[in-house]
């Protein structure tokens, strides 16, 4: 009984061991589990990790078209979210085209069905993306019952190259076959050669310049198109450019299509691809070289006989050649062009002939002219020589890097410039300043020149003048200011006449204004026509209150005619008894007289005659002022004629003290005259002179004379006579002098003897000073 108890304490120490072993293995269990479970999560993880970060990113399609994919995805297919069905791919902002997902769908349907793969593009809507997508069933154990798996790499990259490639390859193909149409279609002859230099290929020019069938039939015969020549074969052209590595050019002379031609010939090595040639046919280029050497020379014996200096320079700036003119006029010797002096050189010996302008500093200035090589047009300069010379200097750059200069010595036309703008100028401020109207139409009608009292007269405006109108139109704008606006036609007619028929007219023309114009259209020497207008407005009144005053001083002077040759006959009937009875008194038939009456009678008498000597006066003044008076001519001798006369005056000068000096020349002689009316008109001269010097004055009679004529210069050293008084001397109803204690009346002394002379065909002149006398001139023709 006692080792119930033990076996009890044994039992359940066996069970809590076995129960402790237990709970230690399930721990130790647990703890292997975690750890694997732990290194299963990192590896899952990492997985993770590595697929998201994978250029291609897994899709599974199920059997019934459900998706499972990662959120990467959807952004490259431009989704938020995951679509639950691959029918809803496509959307109009995002997923792929209507055309790719049925594609894809099909490809799907096979690949659940049939178990094969498949690969397509597809572009992403919306975006430049592009994705590849690779395709089959998935494995049973990634996703049972026919599920499809698919790998979506993004191949935007790639179909961005691949299009490059493609577009370069299409390029690269096009540019060869256009490359091999234009070498078969040069017109040059062209060929290559292998790098053992045998011809390879040819064009159809190569072929027809050879006259062979076909190029495969010169290729396998070989046949060259260039001959040997100086022991250089074509082959040995080719190994020469190959051994050098470049180009070479030869010109040689071959036969192309049976003719003799001139050919530049030129090979060209392509490393490893051969040696390619061709050839161009330069017979004409030749011909032309020839024929522009031909030009040359006679072009520069052309530029030798004009006026203007022509120099050329090369390339290199070294004179090429020179003109005699330009040799004139820079002094410059031929044995010193014959060097070939370069350009600066050449100014230099300008300079030191003195046939540059003067420059402050001229190495500056040197330098811009030489730039002219560079310029890439001509230049224009004006050149003012020391001398006075100008010259026109151009500068003309050649296609070949020189340089042409002309020197044209334009002194001449400067100073005609000078003087024609100076002309012109005159013209101008002449035009401008006539009183006249001017105009100048051109032989088509237009308005040429006018002067500013032409737009002024007719109420022209500036503007309406500048442009130049034709005469009919200007002439509607001038109708206006007419009186008769009809009237413009004939002015317009006139105009036009003097252009086309070279005729000249003239006219006159009232405007509405009261002005009165005369005009005339004159033709000029270059073909215009000259219209030129002159106001008479006043002129015209003048003339006509001169007409009417006229007629009535004709009228007053008939009357004043008539009056004296009445009132002189009425005079000398009286007079005449008045003289017989005072001759009768005189000689004392009424009685005995005392002395004081004998001195009255001969006052009386002297009275009597001096009033019959004025009556005379008067009628000869008339008669010779009215044309009628009588000359009776004879030959008279003129110093006896003018010493009579003198010697009358003896008492007279004796008593007022006065001298008469008479300085007849012989050369005075004779002349055909009436002798009585002569030496009364010499008589009233004399008269007039003694009248009016006063006492101890001095008279002087110079005589000399021509074969044509004979002249008489009376002079005094009385008062003289101012300008009015002159232009009244001749008038015999006017003052004639007027005297410091008084004042003279006027006879009929100088009136007289004037008609007198003129009566005679010759004429009479008074010139006269205040305070230094009178001269009275007569000139007398012989005949």
């Amino acid at each position: 009984m006692s080792h119930v108890p033990d076996l009890t304490a044994v039992i359940l120490g066996l069970i809590l061991a076995a129960w402790l072993a237990a709970g230690a293995w399930a721990v130790w269990s647990g703890l292997a589990m975690k750890n694997k479970a732990e290194t299963t999560l990192r590896q899952s993880g990492r997985l993770g990790r590595l697929l998201e970060t994978s250029p291609a990113l897994p899709l599974l399609v199920r059997s019934d078209g459900k998706l499972e994919a990662s959120q990467r995805l959807m952004h490259w297919l431009g989704f938020g979210y995951l679509p639950a069905h691959i029918s809803e791919l496509h959307t109009p902002k995002a997923g792929m085209s209507r055309e790719d997902l049925e594609g894809l769908t099909g490809d799907v349907n096979l690949a659940q069905k049939s178990g094969s793969n498949f690969t397509r593009a597809i572009k992403v809507a919306g975006s430049d993306k592009a994705l590849l997508i690779r395709g089959g069933l998935a494995d049973q154990k990634i996703a049972p019952n026919g599920s499809a798996l698919l790998w979506v790499f993004d191949a935007t990259d790639s179909e961005g190259q691949i299009e490059k490639l493609r577009d370069e390859n299409e390029a690269a193909r096009a540019a060869f076959d256009a490359l091999s149409a234009l070498i078969e279609a040069a017109p040059v002859p062209m060929w290559h050669r292998s790098s053992d230099l045998r011809l390879t290929l040819v064009n159809s020019a190569y072929v027809k310049a050879v006259d062979a069938e076909d190029g495969a039939q010169v290729i396998a015969d070989g046949i060259e198109l260039i001959e040997t020549i100086d022991g250089v074969s074509p082959i040995n052209a080719a190994a020469q450019a190959k051994e050098k590595g470049e180009p070479l050019e030869r010109v040689v002379a071959t036969t192309v299509g049976g003719k003799r031609r001139m050919t530049q010939v030129v090979d060209v090595p392509l490393g490893k691809s051969g040696i390619a040639g061709y050839a161009i046919d330069i017979q004409q280029l030749e011909d032309a070289r020839r024929e522009q050497r031909r030009f040359i020379e006679s072009q520069r014996e052309m530029l030798d006989k004009i006026s203007a200096g022509v120099v050329q320079f090369d390339a290199d700036k070294s004179l090429k050649f020179c003109n005699l003119p330009f040799q004139r006029i820079f002094s410059m010797r031929q044995q010193w062009i014959a060097e070939r002096p370069e350009f600066p050189r050449v100014l230099d010996r300008m300079r030191e002939m003195n046939r540059i302008p003067e420059v402050r500093d001229f190495p500056e200035w040197r330098e811009e002219r030489t730039d002219w090589f560079h310029s890439n047009e001509s230049i224009e300069e004006n050149w003012l020589l020391a001398d006075g010379t100008h010259l026109r200097v151009i500068a003309n750059p050649t296609p070949d890097g020189g340089l042409l200069l002309i020197f044209e010595d334009r002194t001449e036309q400067v100073q005609l410039a000078s003087a024609r703008d100076t002309l012109l100028r005159v013209r101008t401020a002449t035009f401008d300043n006539l009183f006249e109207s001017l105009a100048v139409f051109a032989a088509d009608g237009k308005l040429n020149i006018w002067n500013h009292q032409f737009a002024k007269n007719w109420s022209l405006t500036d503007d309406e003048l500048g442009k130049h109108p034709r005469v009919d139109a200007l002439m509607q704008k001038m109708a206006r200011q007419l009186k008769q606006a009809a009237r413009i036609s004939e002015v317009r007619d006139k105009v036009r006449t003097a252009t086309t028929d070279r005729i000249q007219q003239a006219g006159t023309l009232s405007f509405a204004d009261g002005r009165r114009f005369e005009y005339a259209a004159i033709p000029l020497p270059d073909g215009n026509a000259l219209f030129t207008m002159l106001d008479i407005s006043d002129s015209h009144r003048i003339e006509q209150a001169l007409l009417e005053r006229n007629e009535a001083l004709v009228e007053a002077d008939s009357i004043k005619a008539s009056f004296l040759s009445n009132m002189s006959y009425e005079f000398r009937t009286p007079l005449t008894s008045i003289g017989g009875f005072a001759e009768l008194l005189d000689n004392g038939i009424a009685g005995p007289l005392t002395e004081q009456g004998h001195e009255y009678t001969r006052a009386i008498l002297q009275s009597v005659k001096r009033l019959g000597t004025q009556i005379d006066n008067v009628l000869d003044l008339s008669q010779s002022e009215a044309g009628a008076l009588p000359i009776a001519k004879e030959k008279v001798n003129l110093n006896k004629l003018v010493g009579d006369i003198a010697a009358q005056f003896s008492d007279v000068l004796q008593a007022q003290k006065m001298e008469i000096v008479l300085q007849l020349d012989d050369k005075l002689g004779s002349a055909m005259a009436d002798k009585k009316r002569l030496g009364q008109a010499i008589w009233q001269i004399v008269d007039n002179a003694v009248r009016y010097t006063g006492e101890g004055g001095r008279i002087s009679v110079n005589g000399s004379g021509d074969v044509k004529q004979a002249v008489l210069h009376i002079s005094d050293n009385g008062p003289g006579m101012n300008a009015g008084q002159q232009s009244r001397a001749f008038d015999s109803f006017a003052r004639s002098r007027d005297q410091k204690a008084g004042q003279k009346k006027g006879g009929l002394g100088l009136p007289l003897a004037r008609q007198l002379v003129i009566a005679h065909g010759g004429s009479l002149t008074l010139t006269s000073e205040l305070g230094q006398g009178t001269l009275v001139s007569i000139h007398l023709p012989r005949q």
